[in-house]
């Protein structure tokens, strides 16, 4: 383990805060919707923060904005990263401590006045949030291969914006060629987003891998008839099998281990209380670390769905909104992250990530880890999140340590 260096903590947290300031909600949160002016100021600050360390900044065609330390040697480079959009009613954590903690490795090495052996970066990925522009991980998913340029230029939010326009609307179209930096290994700090840590009174995770994750929309057309003369037997409503869809995918997450469901999406035309809906588009998030277990919960879910809307007279189209395979880390990367927090005194537990994130992305092309710290109750995109200072900066000093062997190995 790397000896005696540290983040500086009180500068973490004052850029922590710089950053939330960016979007700020009334609630305490942070509403940062990928490319609009909100994200536009907060990368307009990163890359301001960026330059006051003489990286070089680069800017790919899909906005992804990477700062490079130069190595000793020329060649792939240890990469820092996360992402720095929110969910509509977001927080001040989820995504931004990834990459303002990889600044301050950044930094640290910078002021210890160290080259590290190999080049390192910090990146922050476009929409990774998938709350504006689907699907989520995009800028990530462009870096990797999996999603064309051009597939995610075009992609529409639900005003009908298109991605690629906004991209330039906000001057963030940059002239490099998606995964032009070479990764040696890729590392991501991040908040926990879950209960886990908390309850068990541990100060880091130990992510072992990412679970598989499906999104599917449904679109169900009825009939639009009064809501107050029309018996129910005569009814065809959209309405209906959408709430039953739903029920169904609970039943799901009973009789399938781990199978995790949420219908977080629901639109109902004309959207009025005494008429029934004509059309309902929906969305289902199903997530599992099983593929053949979430492929079984999927399969089962369309199945009932189709059978439910032809009895009850109604069209029915699905449609993939994502789709990502389990990813498992590294186990070299999964060992160094342990080494590290033991190393440094703290309490640690292997821990498998609930929620997607760039680094299942990242570790198609790369040896990759990730860290997490504790998100008291349990809470993610909502205002109400929050890490504790000494966990950020317990987490930050983990990722530091992890990164700067990787680089000077």
């Amino acid at each position: 383990m790397t000896s005696n260096l540290r983040i500086d903590g009180p500068r973490l947290l004052s850029r922590l805060a710089a950053l939330a300031e960016i979007g700020a909600t009334p609630e305490g949160g942070c509403r940062r919707l990928a490319l609009s002016d909100e994200d536009r100021a907060g990368r307009d600050w990163l890359v301001a923060r960026m330059r006051s360390l003489d990286l070089d900044v680069r800017i790919d065609a899909i906005g992804n904005i990477v700062g490079i330390l130069p190595g000793a040697e020329p060649g792939p480079a240890v990469i820092l990263g996360s992402h720095i959009d929110t969910v509509a009613t977001g927080g001040r954590y989820d995504g931004a401590l990834g990459v303002v903690a990889g600044l301050e490795v950044l930094a640290t090495l910078r002021e210890a006045g160290i080259t590290p052996r190999h080049p390192m970066a910090v990146i922050a990925f476009t929409n990774e949030e998938g709350a504006r522009f689907q699907p989520d991980m995009l800028g990530s998913f462009v870096w990797g291969g999996g999603l064309s340029l051009a597939e995610a230029l075009g992609q529409r939010d639900a005003d009908g914006a298109v991605l690629g326009a906004e991209l330039g609307r906000i001057g963030y179209a940059g002239p490099e060629v998606p995964g032009f930096l070479a990764a040696r290994a890729y590392f991501e700090l991040h908040i926990e987003q879950g209960p886990v840590l908390e309850q068990e009174a541990l100060q880091i995770g130990v992510v072992t891998g990412v679970q598989g994750i499906t999104w599917l929309e449904f679109t169900i057309g009825g009939e639009p008839r009064h809501g107050g003369t029309t018996p129910m037997k005569y009814r065809r409503d959209a309405g209906l099998l959408a709430a039953r869809i739903n029920v169904f995918a609970h039943e799901q997450t009973q009789a399938v281990p781990d199978l995790l469901a949420n219908m977080g999406f629901v639109r109902m035309l004309p959207g009025n209380v005494n008429v029934v809906p004509e059309q309902v588009v929906c969305t289902l998030d199903l997530r599992n670390p099983d593929q053949a277990l979430l492929d079984t919960a999927e399969q089962a879910i369309r199945h009932f769905a189709a059978r439910a809307a032809e009895k009850a007279g109604l069209t029915l189209a699905i449609r993939d909104l994502a789709r990502f395979p389990p990813t498992p880390f590294d186990p070299a990367m999964i060992g160094k992250v342990e080494q590290a927090a033991g190393a440094l005194g703290l309490t640690c537990r292997r821990i498998i990530s609930g929620a997607g994130h760039d680094a299942q992305i990242m570790a198609a092309l790369c040896p990759t880890g990730m860290i997490f710290i504790p998100s008291i109750g349990g809470l993610s995109h909502n205002p109400r999140e929050f890490s504790t200072d000494a966990d950020l900066v317990a987490g930050a000093n983990v990722l530091l340590q992890v990164a700067y062997d990787a680089a000077m190995a």
